[in-house]
């Protein structure tokens, strides 16, 4: 586990609470980002760092006073370790441009801060309300989507993964009541895209750790998670785009194990074959003229 750096102590907000720096990664996020950056007009700080958007992103980012930093793209754990440590405070809230903090969040995380102290849990996590083909989904796999995204730096950092990226804390995690509300703008054919991107780089990533996919995952893993979402968490509630959502998480499931399994066979293709592995055999000097 990655070890989590040593920074300075940074000022307190008025009040005595500890200052907060909203932190975010853009990329051409110029059409979403302004609902996200209201919603977080309590923070001390704004941190913005882009990727080279085309957009108008940095410009309206600016409009809010954030700070805003270039970085080239980095791999989604290192692009928001990076960006959580340019925050000038210790305590941060990570955040996407198409999210936003609802007032019973924003209340729970100024009450969260105020009372922060050694004793104190080092992150929280709260739900994330996700909102899709139009319906904020409540059940299934869209909800409460558990997020962690406050946390002190200096007992907390994301992972290194280059996709499904988390937060590791060095203490205990605390709960926030709230919701995060997850505006995506995707088209369905731009959800499937990125998704089929995210698969890509899943299961190149666990196939690097040494994981190998076995058939009873390609076919097993996406039933059960239909059962769990959809039957157990009760995700039928959602109605047509919860069905959806949640079949589409299923086919992503099916859709890594299988290149997992692609990923094994072209490997195995490229290898050499044993006889070019054996060395050509010494002849026997009865055998020399």
């Amino acid at each position: 586990m990655p070890s989590t750096p040593t920074l300075p102590a940074t000022p307190d907000a008025a009040g005595g609470r500890p200052a907060l720096s909203v932190v975010l990664i853009t990329l051409n996020a110029a059409t979403q980002l302004r609902p996200c950056l209201e919603s977080v007009g309590f923070a001390d700080e704004i941190v913005v760092v882009d990727s080279g958007s085309g957009d108008g992103t940095q410009a309206l980012a600016a409009e809010f006073g954030a700070r805003v930093l270039h970085q080239d793209w980095l791999g989604f754990g290192a692009q928001k370790q990076f960006a959580v440590e340019q925050a000038t405070h210790d305590w941060v809230l990570c955040l996407d441009a198409d999210e936003r903090v609802t007032p019973a969040l924003a209340a729970s995380i100024r009450a969260a801060l105020a009372a922060a102290g050694e004793a104190a849990p080092a992150a929280y996590r709260f739900a994330r309300c996700n909102r899709f083909l139009g319906r904020y989904l409540r059940h299934g796999e869209g909800y409460p989507d558990w997020s962690l995204r406050l946390f002190d730096r200096r007992r907390a950092r994301w992972s290194d993964d280059a996709v499904h990226e988390k937060v590791i804390a060095d203490g205990p995690v605390g709960m926030l009541a709230g919701d995060l509300l997850h505006d995506s703008a995707d088209t369905i054919a731009a959800y499937l895209a990125k998704q089929n991107r995210y698969t890509t780089l899943a299961s190149e990533a666990a196939f690097a750790a040494g994981r190998r996919a076995r058939a009873r995952q390609v076919w097993g893993s996406p039933l059960i998670r239909f059962i769990k979402f959809f039957v157990v968490r009760r995700g039928a509630r959602d109605g047509l785009p919860g069905f959806i959502h949640i079949a589409i998480g299923c086919f992503n499931s099916f859709t890594k194990y299988a290149k997992m399994i692609e990923l094994e066979r072209q490997t195995a293709a490229r290898a050499p074959s044993p006889e070019a592995r054996t060395p050509a055999a010494t002849s026997s000097p009865e055998s020399r003229p």
